[in-house]
C-alpha cells in the first residue's frame, strides 16, 4: 500500500452527536456533516470528506489534486458502528474535481461520486466538485411573510417549468437559459401573468437529460448544466423578491443506476434492495429505494431539507407516490412480495411518508409538501396522528382525468358524459386537492390542451377558454404546465423552445390575456380560494341540466363574499336563460370567456344582472344570456336583506333551490 499522502485524522465534524443520531435514524441535516466540506480556520486548511460506506474493505478519495490516485488519500473508518468513513485533505480546496474509489468485500474497486456533493460536472462528465456555498440572500420579506402566502387558505396558481426548455437563445445556439436569466426572465413573465409559484421540474442533479430530470442522482445539487448553485439561489431570490413562490419537483421514490452513483454503493445493494422484486421499477428501470433502513431515510429526508434549507424552496412537490405505496406497482402476480401481512402496502414506505412530512413541517412550518398520488389511498392529506400521511396537499389525478376526457368529446356528446363534470365535488373535499394540467398531459402523443379540444379553430379555442374558466372556479389550488397559458398548439418537446412567436397572433395572445385575468380574479377574491378545501366554500345552483351541458355553482368566503360561475358546455348560446342563485341583490359580471377581447363573439350580460326574488324563498333567480362554448363569472356586490317572512323561517326550509327555469330561449 503506498503512502498516505497531507491526510489528517484529528478533524472531524461528524461528532457523537452526529453518529448517535445517525445510528438511531434522526439526523435530517446530513449534508452539514457528510460529503465534501472545506476547512480554513487557521489550523486546517483543506477539505473534508465523509461518507457512510459500511460494507466497504477500503474506501480513498481521489481527484485533481492527487492525479486521481486511488493510494494515495485513503480515509479512515470511524470507530462506532455508523459505517462512516471520514478524513482530512490538506491542500484540496473550492473547486476541486473528485470521487470516492472503494474497495468491496469481494476485492472489486468501483469509482463512485460523492451522494452528497454539493455540486457536480456538466453531464456528461461525472466527477463531484468540492463546492463550499457562497451566497447573501435578499429575500428575507419573503421569507418574514411566505407562512401566509404558502397556506392552505391563500391563493396558489402555480406555473409548471421546465427550465432547459422554458425559453432558450436562438442567437447563441439555441441554448437554454442560465438560472440567473432565468430568474429576472422567468420572474417577470409569471409576475405579470398573475400566477403566485413556480413548480421547476426536477433540478436535481441527473445524468440524462431526456429524463427530464426524474432520474435523479445528486440529491443536494442543483443540475450544473445552467450555472452554480449559487446561481441557482440567486434565481430563487430574485423570484421571491418579485413576490413569486418556488416549488421543487423532487423524486424519492426510484433513482437510476448508473456506475458512478449510489446503485451498490460500497459493493452491496446499499440505498436499495437485493431483490429486483421488491428493488427494481420495471416502468421506469431504475432502482427503488429501501425505505426500511434507517440510513437511505435520512439521505432522503436531508435532501428535502437541504433544498428547504439551503435553497430556499417554499414546498416540494413528491413524484410517484403511487409507485412507493403499493408493492405491486405496475407488477404481475408473482413480480412482488407482500407485506408482513400478506397485503401489497408497502407499510416502510408509508412510514417513511409520514416521518418525511413530520419532520418537514416541524422544521418548515411555511412550506408545503405535496404529492402526486394518482389512486385512492386514503388521507393523503391529514395529519398522521390521525392516520394520514401527512402531506400538504395532493394532485387531483381523478378531475383532471374526467374533465380532459369530457372535453375531448363533441359538445353533440357532452350531455350522456354530464357526470364527468359533476362527480369531482361527490370527494373534492375528503383530500387537500391541487388540480394539475402538468406536462404529462401534453407529452408522448397525448397533444397539447389546445390540440384536446374539438371542433374548428374558433371553438378549440373557446372550449379551452371555457375549460380554464372552469378551472380556475373549481374548489382547488391550480397548476398549469408552461405555453398552455397561451394555447400552444403542439406538444411540448424538452429539446425545443416554447413557440414564442404565438403570441403575436390575437388568438394566442387572446388566451394568454384570458389565464392573466383569471389569476387575477382567483387572487382577489377570497371565494374562489379561500375555502378550497372545505364543503361550506362550494354550493351547486343546478348541476342537472344534462340536456344542455350547463353547470352552475357559487364559491362562498368565510367573510360571506359570493362569486357565482356559470358554463355552457355547448356551441349553442342560450338567451333567458333562468336559473337560481343563493342570495338576492346586483351580481357584477367578474369574467367573460366570450369576451372579445379574449377571441370570443362577445354575447354577455352588459356588466352585470339584477335577482328577482322566488316566492317564499331566500333564494332568488337570474336571467342570463349565456354565451357560446363560454363560462361566466359573477359577484354579488349589493346583497338584499331577506323578507322577514322568510327570515323568520328555519334555514333548512330556506336553502332550497327549487325555482323552475327557463331552459333554452332564444338559439
Amino acid at each position: 500500500m503506498a503512502k498516505e499522502e497531507n491526510i489528517r485524522y484529528d478533524f472531524s465534524l461528524f461528532g457523537e452527536m452526529d453518529s448517535y443520531l445517525f445510528r438511531e435514524g434522526n439526523h435530517f441535516r446530513l449534508y452539514e456533516k457528510l460529503g465534501a466540506h472545506v476547512v480554513d480556520d487557521g489550523k486546517h486548511r483543506g477539505t473534508y470528506f465523509a461518507l457512510w460506506a459500511p460494507n466497504a474493505q477500503e474506501v480513498s478519495v481521489i481527484g485533481a489534486f492527487n492525479d486521481w490516485d486511488r493510494t494515495r488519500h485513503y480515509l479512515s473508518p470511524r470507530k462506532d458502528s455508523s459505517g462512516v468513513w471520514e478524513g482530512f485533505v490538506s491542500g484540496a480546496g473550492k473547486g476541486a474535481l473528485y470521487k470516492y474509489s472503494l474497495r468491496s468485500r469481494d476485492g472489486s474497486v468501483v469509482e463512485k461520486g460523492d451522494p452528497f456533493a454539493a455540486f457536480w460536472e456538466i453531464a456528461p462528465k461525472t466527477a463531484s466538485i468540492v463546492w463550499p456555498h457562497d451566497y447573501t440572500w435578499n429575500d428575507g420579506e419573503w421569507m418574514k411573510t411566505r407562512r401566509e402566502r404558502n397556506a392552505l387558505d391563500a391563493p396558489m396558481s402555480i406555473y409548471e417549468v421546465h427550465v432547459g426548455s422554458w425559453r432558450r437563445k436562438p442567437a447563441e445556439g439555441f441554448r437554454s437559459l442560465s438560472y440567473r436569466e432565468l430568474g429576472h426572465e422567468l420572474g417577470e413573465y409569471v409576475r405579470s401573468a398573475g400566477f403566485t409559484h413556480v413548480e421547476l421540474l426536477p433540478v436535481m442533479e441527473h445524468p440524462f437529460y431526456g429524463s427530464w430530470g426524474y432520474q435523479t442522482l445528486g440529491y443536494f445539487a442543483p443540475t450544473s448544466r445552467y450555472g452554480t448553485p449559487e446561481d441557482f439561489m440567486y434565481m430563487v431570490d430574485v423570484l421571491h423578491q418579485m413576490g413569486v413562490g418556488i416549488i421543487l419537483d423532487w423524486v424519492p421514490s426510484h433513482f437510476p443506476d448508473d456506475a458512478y452513483g449510489i446503485a451498490r454503493f460500497d459493493g452491496t445493494c446499499l440505498y436499495e434492495h437485493e431483490d429486483p422484486r421488491k428493488g427494481y421499477q420495471p416502468d421506469w428501470g431504475s432502482q427503488i429505494f429501501n425505505f426500511g433502513r434507517n440510513e437511505v431515510r435520512e439521505f432522503l429526508i436531508s435532501s428535502a431539507f437541504c433544498w428547504l434549507d439551503r435553497f430556499h424552496a417554499d414546498g416540494l412537490r413528491v413524484d410517484a407516490v403511487a409507485s412507493m405505496l403499493y408493492l405491486d406497482y405496475s407488477r404481475r402476480a408473482g413480480e412482488w412480495i407482500p407485506n408482513k401481512f400478506g397485503g401489497r402496502e408497502n407499510l416502510e414506505a408509508v412510514d417513511f411518508l409520514k416521518k418525511l412530512n413530520e419532520a418537514v413541517y416541524k422544521e418548515f412550518p411555511d412550506v408545503q409538501t405535496i404529492a402526486e398520488e394518482s389512486t385512492a389511498w386514503p388521507m393523503v392529506t391529514r395529519p398522521t396522528f390521525l392516520g394520514g400521511l401527512g402531506f400538504g396537499m395532493k394532485w387531483n389525478m381523478g378531475w383532471m382525468h374526467d374533465i380532459l376526457e369530457y372535453m375531448r368529446k363533441d359538445p353533440v356528446y357532452r350531455k350522456y358524459n354530464h357526470n364527468k363534470i359533476t362527480f369531482s365535488i361527490m370527494y373534492a373535499f375528503t383530500e387537500n386537492f391541487l388540480l394539475p394540467f402538468s406536462h404529462d398531459e401534453v407529452v408522448h402523443g397525448k397533444g397539447s390542451m389546445l390540440g384536446k379540444m374539438p371542433g374548428d379553430e374558433w371553438q378549440q379555442y373557446a372550449n379551452l377558454r371555457l375549460l380554464y374558466g372552469y378551472f380556475f372556479a373549481h374548489p382547488g389550488k391550480k397548476l398549469l404546465f408552461m405555453g398552455s397559458e397561451f394555447g400552444q398548439g403542439r406538444e411540448w418537446n424538452h429539446d425545443d423552445s416554447l413557440f414564442w412567436d404565438l403570441l403575436h397572433s390575437p388568438r394566442h395572445h387572446g388566451m394568454l390575456h384570458w389565464v392573466k385575468d383569471l389569476n387575477r380574479v382567483y387572487r382577489s377574491e377570497a371565494a374562489l380560494h379561500g375555502r378550497d378545501f372545505s364543503p361550506e366554500g362550494f354550493q351547486w345552483c343546478d348541476l342537472s341540466d344534462w340536456e344542455q351541458s350547463i353547470v352552475s355553482f357559487v364559491r362562498k368566503s368565510a367573510g360571506g363574499d359570493m362569486v357565482f360561475a356559470v358554463c355552457n358546455f355547448t356551441p349553442v348560446p342560450r338567451f333567458g336563460y333562468r336559473i337560481s342563485v343563493p342570495r338576492g341583490g346586483r351580481w357584477s359580471e367578474l369574467l367573460n370567456s366570450d369576451a372579445a377581447e379574449y377571441g370570443g363573439s362577445g354575447v354577455g350580460n352588459f356588466g352585470g344582472v339584477l335577482s328577482e326574488p322566488l316566492p317564499d324563498s331566500s333564494w332568488h333567480s337570474l336571467t342570463l344570456a349565456l354565451p357560446p362554448l363560454g363560462m361566466l363569472l359573477f359577484k354579488l356586490e349589493r346583497p338584499e336583506a331577506l323578507p322577514e317572512s322568510v327570515a323568520a323561517k328555519r334555514p333548512e326550509e330556506t336553502n332550497r333551490p327549487h325555482a323552475e327555469t327557463e331552459r333554452g330561449g332564444k338559439n
